[in-house]
């Protein structure tokens, strides 16, 4: 049963351009499906989350990153109430629009726009991806998503000024996003902070001791966990640990939303759309021991003396390989050549390259710029 301020897909605002209804799919579910057949969407199996040049199975990439995304997405909806279908979809494509090599590749590729007036927002990017990139229809260019799938890619982290950017005036900027769209951010965090500690621990750059000393919530439940099972491994003790803590963040992020929305007398998702404030939310204490968590990978994982390498020859990539392309346009492939005669040439390398993989953009670096990239 949904919620009275849940989407319902009965009432999306539709697509861009009409199409018959599916026999057994509705328009949402078929939004999901469209993102998971789409190239852009394969090609997040081979773009960093966190490390790139330290290579394991075991690893997160950014598909497996949009998988987790996309469990807990569908957990939390389902016990508040919203559209399941509108939620996974939004939680496959939030990813899409990410350049190669993670942070530091997009860091690189909004510096090398800006040197030309330019920048790069990898939401924006991912709306331009599914509105015009994908190429699978006959009838129409991009995937042509409802509305609401596509407000979302843009909303789902971030509000946009309709006077910086009238292109998006049709996606209802002076309004919140639905709490389908506004749930996606913060499960976002919650994979992505529990998972870097455990890949930080799996590639031996934390240590639980470091954890301990620098997230409290972490501290705590190993502690418990020390008590109970002294004798197990330490693996396994931090697996338990790190569990206890991604589910603390899961169940406050449910109990917290549901109250806030109780309080905000929400009944209609228009009621939804003109609160003054999102409505998901962690709890005041769980949002500090979020913020703490979050602190603590940038200090020993992110901004890492062990990791400076990888990022520095990571933006030195993307940032060469867009000034070759700037002095040297006719090497560009023939599609994006042709793109150039139409669009400003620094905004079809950026397309160009957001859409590569940590493969792909080496491959290119070494071909185009004459070194040895691997």
């Amino acid at each position: 049963m949904l919620a009275s301020y849940a989407v319902r897909v009965e009432e999306s605002r539709g697509r861009r351009y009409g199409e018959p209804p599916h026999p057994y799919r509705n328009a949402f579910q078929r939004d999901r499906d469209r993102v998971i057949h789409a190239r852009a969407f394969r090609r997040l199996e081979n773009k960093t989350q966190v490390f790139t040049r330290r290579f394991s199975d075991h690893f997160r990439n950014r598909l497996t990153h949009t998988i987790e995304v996309a469990q807990i997405s569908r957990t939390i909806a389902l016990q508040l109430g919203l559209n399941c279908d509108l939620v996974e979809a939004l939680a496959l494509v939030h990813d899409i629009g990410h350049p190669p090599f993670g942070h530091a590749g997009e860091k690189a590729l909004d510096t090398a726009m800006r040197g030309y007036g330019g920048y790069f927002d990898h939401n924006l990017h991912a709306l331009r991806m599914v509105e015009d990139f994908e190429s699978r229809y006959l009838d129409f260019r991009g995937l042509n998503l409802t509305f609401e799938v596509r407000e979302g890619i843009i909303k789902h982290s971030r509000q946009y000024r309709a006077s910086e950017h009238p292109e998006l005036g049709e996606y209802l900027l002076d309004l919140q996003p639905p709490l389908e769209a506004q749930l996606i951010n913060l499960t976002d965090e919650i994979a992505y902070y529990t998972a870097d500690l455990d890949d930080g621990y799996e590639a031996k750059l934390l240590a639980v001791e470091q954890m301990c000393a620098g997230i409290r919530v972490f501290a705590r439940y190993y502690r418990d966990v020390d008590t109970h099972h002294h004798g197990a491994s330490e693996k396994l003790k931090f697996n338990e640990a790190l569990k206890r803590m991604f589910d603390r963040f899961v169940t406050d992020l449910i109990t917290n939303t549901a109250e806030r929305t109780h309080k905000a007398t929400v009944q209609t998702l228009e009621d939804v759309r003109r609160c003054p404030e999102r409505l998901v939310a962690f709890s005041d204490e769980v949002e500090s021991e979020r913020t703490e968590c979050r602190q603590f990978l940038y200090d020993h994982l992110y901004l890492s003396a062990e990791l400076m390498p990888e990022k520095q020859r990571a933006e030195h990539t993307v940032a060469e390989l867009f000034e070759y392309w700037m002095a040297c346009p006719q090497n560009l492939p023939p599609t994006y050549q042709e793109k150039a005669a139409l669009e400003p040439l620094p905004r079809v390398i950026c397309d160009y390259i957001a859409g590569m993989t940590d493969n792909y953009i080496l491959e290119q670096h070494g071909r185009m710029c004459g070194k040895n990239s691997g």
